[in-house]
């Protein structure tokens, strides 16, 4: 570096930051982290979800009584196996309480399925919901610093009488470098938390479809009552 040469680089930047900007581009990394965490946790458990789901469809066959249906459930815990569980215990418990009529047993299958899924949805999904609050927050966050390091500058300007780029850069700079860090987090936060909602979508379409292939294997075991 030439004497008298700006070092600003992204560390010497950060090194010579106002401690508040430091303090709030520290932040806005560490929800980076946090949120990329969630992204790829939560994008692995879908991945598995729909494999076992898949597998667990291709086992649904002639399903003649509920333990038919538990053996095709008894493999890797999955939310899958555990919704089909689920309806194969009700299945059992119709069966041994002599419930008559499909119209009956199609409802209580039908609530015990809807309350599986939701609950098996807000496990997957786990704090999914966060990646919104870092999406939303962040941005803001950013300019929060932006503002703070611009006012820095003036400052800087007003003590010294000087409108020198050494002296209004470094503000200048660490201003811009919060804005930067702020859309950095903020980004991949809403694009992962749209890509996991759209894949939690497909992933209950599929536990719905699930659940609707089980109650029709079922309902060839009982008559119709009109």
């Amino acid at each position: 570096m030439n004497k008298g040469q700006l070092d600003l680089s992204p560390a010497r930047i950060f090194l010579d930051a106002d401690p508040l900007v430091q303090g709030v581009i520290a932040v806005l990394l560490l929800a980076s982290v946090v949120s990329w965490s969630i992204i790829i946790g939560r994008a692995w458990s879908i991945a598995r979800e729909r494999r076992r789901l898949a597998r667990l469809d291709a086992l649904i066959g002639e399903l003649g009584t509920p333990d038919d249906l538990a053996q095709a459930c008894d493999g890797p815990a999955s939310a899958a196996a555990r919704l089909g569980t689920a309806i194969g215990a009700e299945w059992r418990w119709s069966a041994e309480h002599a419930v008559r009529g499909y119209a009956q047993l199609r409802a209580r299958v039908l609530s015990v399925a809807d309350l599986a899924i939701a609950r098996e949805s807000a496990r997957v999904a786990g704090r999914t919901s966060f990646l919104a609050t870092i999406g939303s927050i962040a941005p803001f966050v950013g300019l929060f610093g932006t503002v703070w390091g611009i006012m820095r500058s003036f400052i800087s300007i007003g003590q010294s009488q000087d409108t020198s780029l050494a002296v209004v850069a470094p503000g200048i700079a660490e201003a811009l470098m919060a804005t930067a860090i702020g859309l950095f987090c903020a980004i991949p936060a809403v694009v992962g938390y749209n890509r996991l909602l759209h894949g939690l979508g497909q992933l209950e379409t599929g536990w719905r479809a699930l659940a609707s292939r089980i109650e029709v294997e079922m309902s060839r075991r009982f008559e119709k009552v009109d």
